[in-house]
């Protein structure tokens, strides 16, 4: 008599028994590189420097505002639209439209009016922006020497005015209808103005001086 196959089955789980779950796969978050630069650097290096009894007195990078005022949108509300769609290109933030507080007749301005555009990059996304900004958009200026360092405004913070938003490697060139200008304003808890410029300074912001007076 010919020997019967064995058929592998299935095993079925019995009542009340769960087939057991996939692993989960946690996704390590990595840090930014100038925010992990700032905990095992710039705190310590800012400490002796300024002779800080503790950390907490050393001062932070606390956040970047970025506006974009386009004065031509009275006129044409697409430049707006092309502002907006930039910046947010820029930062990978949802930006903010601001709007006119005031009518000034000489320049066709009406209370209300769309004028311009606004970010503000908070955490991690503030250090990539500022990582980028230092690392591949500055080099990008014609003639570049570096930034001025007397546009502190005497209580820790520096404005910076950019003439073209197409030295950002997030902007295509050749998709560009209007070339639009920035300010960007590093917010910091520094209390002077010494104190702010050592902090970015010590990210590697290529200020044209040493020393601020």
């Amino acid at each position: 008599m010919a020997k019967e196959q064995k058929q592998t089955k299935e095993k079925k789980p019995k009542a009340g028994e769960e087939k057991a779950a996939a692993p989960k796969v946690v996704e390590e978050k990595i840090p930014a590189r100038l925010k992990e630069k700032y905990s095992k650097e710039i705190v310590q290096k800012l400490k002796e420097q300024f002779g800080y009894s503790s950390v907490m007195q050393v001062p932070r990078l606390s956040k970047i505002v970025i506006n974009m005022g386009v004065g031509q949108a009275t006129q044409d509300p697409k430049i707006l639209d092309e502002a907006v769609k930039d910046l947010e290109a820029i930062t990978g933030q949802k930006v903010s439209v601001r709007i006119a507080k005031k009518a000034i007749s000489n320049f066709k301005l009406r209370e209300g009016m769309k004028i311009g555009a606004k970010v503000t990059l908070r955490r991690e996304i503030m250090y990539e922006f500022l990582d980028r900004f230092i690392s591949l958009a500055l080099p990008r200026v014609r003639d570049f020497r570096g930034v001025p360092d007397k546009s502190f405004d005497g209580r820790g913070n520096y404005t910076l005015g950019l003439k073209e938003q197409i030295i950002f490697p997030e902007i295509n060139v050749d998709k560009v209808t209007k070339i639009l200008g920035m300010d960007i304003t590093f917010v910091t808890t520094a209390k002077t103005d010494k104190e702010a410029y050592e902090l970015l300074n010590a990210f590697g912001m290529p200020f044209r001086k040493k020393e601020i007076n």
